[in-house]
């Protein structure tokens, strides 16, 4: 049976700190591959992936587009790009800007919601306004487990408490708590897959590419279903003017 596999972990204003104290207290074997989304600014050039490595014993890298995900790895959303998972793989999405940031969170849990269901963890630590809330609620309807950093332990409070707000997280605890639960929460069975509302996929898809697969392929059935609507018509015209001769 599957376990939790997919822990997905999003901060903001003070998430550096909040990362490292995480990363650095999850243990080497861990049965699970961390993907990380930290608001970073398009233009920067961050150590972040040396610094995490540095401090955790799991390695830590900036995700690559179409690259397999390993268990035991720690994956960082680059600059500029929303980090996707997709199966066994990971995607960086080029599409617009969530919450005025991309890489933003919202992208990246939702994209753990529609891929994996049971599986996926969603965390939403220290950060301000309101990205990860959307995001936590798709992986909760999807059937997987949500955390939450306690405001009143966070730097910056008010993307937990949006979270809080939008969701009843499974669990609300303080930092100090959330190595040792997550832990817990990757060595559990999955967690029964839940159908998702369509939209879901919708977003999912749009911050990968900017368009959506979905829209297309229904505009493909208006389109074939006008024309035959438009040959059945000039089939009548042709016969009533056949009938008028």
């Amino acid at each position: 049976m599957a376990n939790r596999d997919i822990l997905a972990i999003g901060t903001s204003a003070g998430g550096v700190e909040a990362l490292l104290f995480l990363t650095g207290n999850l243990q080497r074997d861990l049965p699970a591959s961390v993907l990380l989304t930290i608001h970073l600014p398009s233009h920067a050039r961050s150590s972040l992936d040396d610094l995490l490595s540095s401090r955790s014993d799991l390695p830590a890298r900036f995700a690559q587009d179409g690259e397999t995900l390993r268990k035991s790895r720690i994956y960082i959303a680059p600059p500029d790009r929303h980090l996707i998972v997709d199966g066994d793989r990971l995607s960086l999405g080029e599409g617009p800007r969530e919450n005025n940031a991309r890489p933003a969170i919202d992208p990246m849990l939702r994209s753990g919601a529609v891929c994996c269901a049971g599986r996926a963890i969603g965390v939403v630590l220290t950060g301000t306004l309101s990205d990860g809330a959307s995001g936590l609620w798709a992986i909760q309807q999807a059937g997987g487990m949500t955390v939450v950093q306690d405001p009143n332990d966070a730097a910056y409070p008010e993307m937990p408490l949006t979270a809080l707000n939008r969701v009843k997280p499974d669990h609300v605890v303080r930092l100090k708590d959330m190595p040792g639960l997550l832990t817990n929460l990757v060595h559990e069975p999955a967690g029964e897959a839940k159908t998702l509302p369509r939209s879901v996929q919708f977003e999912v898809e749009i911050a990968r590419t900017g368009r959506s697969a979905i829209f297309e392929r229904e505009m493909d059935i208006v389109r074939n279903s006008t024309r035959r609507m438009d040959r059945l018509a000039a089939q009548v015209d042709m016969a009533k003017q056949s009938a008028a001769e």
